[in-house]
């Protein structure tokens, strides 16, 4: 038995905990035996204290096990259960080309994924804007999509990790989202729920992620390797560039229509083709089901040429409630808004520099995100065509395409959108694309 504020105590004062103290905590969040001000006060605590890679451990751990735990042994698969995760950021459209392609090599991704939130797109929204596509199934059904699809991409549901459900909740009000453990509990918790045997997390980098700096990435990256492993998760991290968009579109509709005409073949962007096949890669070596990363990008290139990849992706949409022709008449199932006119910068030179974040702040402006939890979305708005850094733009040649489901709200994107992009001669400073991989680390 344990005093809440002894637990509190012992952090504020930079002690560490033991995982019979965190486990007791944790287990009172799901109770509501522990408060609201107390859940605050040991958030700040280890804002300002940290945790060390054993308490990271015994966090993840205790809420994983504040709900379900998926298991798949009894599904009698015949290849690995894979999945990635990334930090989030503008036009990170990679998930829904990722679980196809693996599924078409051979691996199974339940993908349980989050809306968006401020600047950052999410994944569920993109799926929401699909149609009939069931983003909350039942578990059976979870399972059985699967199972027969090699993927499906669905939203957490109340039984996973719901400790870190209401941890969260009071994180994103006391200012302390930021803390790399409690970032590090709250990601894993739920990948670990959802009974993986590899990971792959994409820590993005950059003015448009939540990990401005490099050296803040690396050590989120870091400390999500180290306490994946050390809970048993075979886990690797890429951290990849973030200072302008990975997709050409930004939005919900308009970014799934840009992941069909990259798994069909019509479109690939480079940027976001080169993080696709990394993040690809290294769930492929890390599942064992290539022996290398020239291996594994020949059973991408293969599952994509050969249609392999979006056959999955389109028979996961069928078999969670979507449309049956997707591939072949997205364009009527995923309708974009009616005023769509291009914004042109306001003198003629090379986009220098790009505030990634106002890119994506101009589709909150349009209705495309969300400024608090409990809007609600207009998926049929967004940009394309978004010109990326070194890009010529003129009186011809736009910033992007913007559309929006009125003139002023159009004018408003318009304006963001303009102070976004910085003009000049030149690149104002280059950026990888991918900086590097994480495969063994402490933190």
């Amino acid at each position: 038995m344990y005093l809440p504020q002894e637990i509190i105590r012992i952090k504020r004062d930079g002690g560490e905990l033991s995982a019979d103290q965190i486990n007791y905590f944790v287990k009172g969040l799901t109770a509501g035996s522990i408060s609201e001000s107390q859940i605050s006060a040991l958030a700040m605590a280890v804002f300002f204290q940290g945790m060390s890679a054993d308490e990271r451990v015994a966090l993840t751990l205790a809420m994983r096990d504040s709900g379900t735990v998926l298991s798949w042994q009894h599904m009698n698969l015949d290849g690995p259960v894979l999945d990635k995760h990334s930090t989030g950021g503008v036009g990170d459209v990679v998930s829904l080309m990722l679980g196809p392609i693996i599924a078409a090599c051979g691996g199974y991704v339940p993908m349980i994924s989050g809306r968006g939130l401020g600047h950052t797109g999410g994944t569920l929204d993109k799926m929401d804007s699909i149609p009939g596509y069931q983003t909350m199934p039942s578990l059976d059904d979870f399972r059985r999509v699967v199972k027969s699809s090699g993927v499906a991409i669905i939203g957490q549901t109340g039984d996973l990790a719901p400790a870190d459900k209401r941890f969260y909740a009071t994180r994103d009000i006391t200012a302390t989202v930021e803390s790399v453990p409690l970032i590090t509990a709250s990601i894993l918790s739920k990948k670990l729920a959802a009974g993986l045997d590899g990971l792959v997390l994409d820590v993005k980098v950059g003015n448009g992620a939540m990990m401005q700096s490099t050296e803040r990435a690396d050590e989120l990256a870091k400390s999500l390797v180290t306490v994946a492993n050390g809970a048993g998760l075979n886990t690797s991290a890429i951290l990849t560039d973030m200072n302008e968009t990975l997709a050409v579109s930004a939005g919900n509709a308009v970014e799934v229509r840009e992941a069909i005409r990259y798994l069909t073949g019509d479109f690939r962007a480079p940027r976001l083709h080169e993080v696709t096949v990394a993040l690809a890669a290294e769930m492929l070596v890390l599942g064992q089901l290539a022996e290398t990363t020239q291996a594994a990008v020949a059973q991408i290139e293969q599952a994509l040429a050969s249609g392999a990849a979006a056959e999955r992706f389109a028979q996961m949409v069928r078999e969670l409630g979507g449309p049956s022709d997707m591939l072949t008449n997205y364009a009527t199932h995923l309708p974009l808004a009616t005023v769509a006119k291009p914004v042109f910068a306001d003198q003629p030179g090379i986009v220098s520099s790009i505030d990634t974040r106002a890119v994506g702040m101009a589709v909150v402006t349009l209705g495309g995100g969300r400024q608090r939890s409990s809007d609600k979305l207009d998926y049929s708005v967004g940009l394309d065509a978004i010109a990326g850094l070194g890009a010529k733009v003129d009186a011809q040649t736009p910033l992007a395409m913007i559309y929006a489901n009125s003139e002023e709200s159009w004018q408003h994107a318009a304006q963001r959108l303009k102070q976004a992009f910085h003009i000049g001669e030149r690149v104002s400073e280059q950026h990888p694309v991918i900086y590097k991989h994480i495969r063994e680390a402490t933190a």
